[in-house]
């Protein structure tokens, strides 16, 4: 398999991370059945697409994208779903994470 696929599935993994996560708090604790299904079928799903990136791309690198970004929209969601504002330094933090994801997926090499 080619890099690009391995980026399709980091992409795929990245959208059912922020899917899964952004509606666990509609869960209650697991006490709606219907989102509690929802968001482990999705995290499944999202682990799922993880492994096959890793087999393409660096882990470090995959796993790295990924946490960032959905740090990033989970945390656009909060705002957006629940208008959960982060403060000023929440909003450096992320902005500091994704700075880092950049830098790591254009300048970071692996040997």
């Amino acid at each position: 398999m080619s890099n690009f696929s391995g980026y399709i599935f980091l992409l795929l993994g990245i959208v059912l991370g922020i899917t899964s996560n952004g509606f666990l708090k509609s869960t209650n604790g697991f006490t709606i059945i219907v989102p509690t299904i929802f968001c482990i079928i999705s995290i499944i799903a999202c682990i799922f697409c993880l492994s096959k990136a890793m087999n393409i791309i660096p882990v470090g690198f995959t796993y790295a994208t990924y946490g960032g970004l959905t740090i990033a929209a989970v945390t656009l969601f909060g705002v957006f779903k629940y208008n959960q504002i982060p403060n000023f330094y929440g909003i450096i933090g992320i902005v500091l994470i994704i700075i880092g994801v950049i830098l790591l997926n254009t300048l970071g090499k692996t040997s």
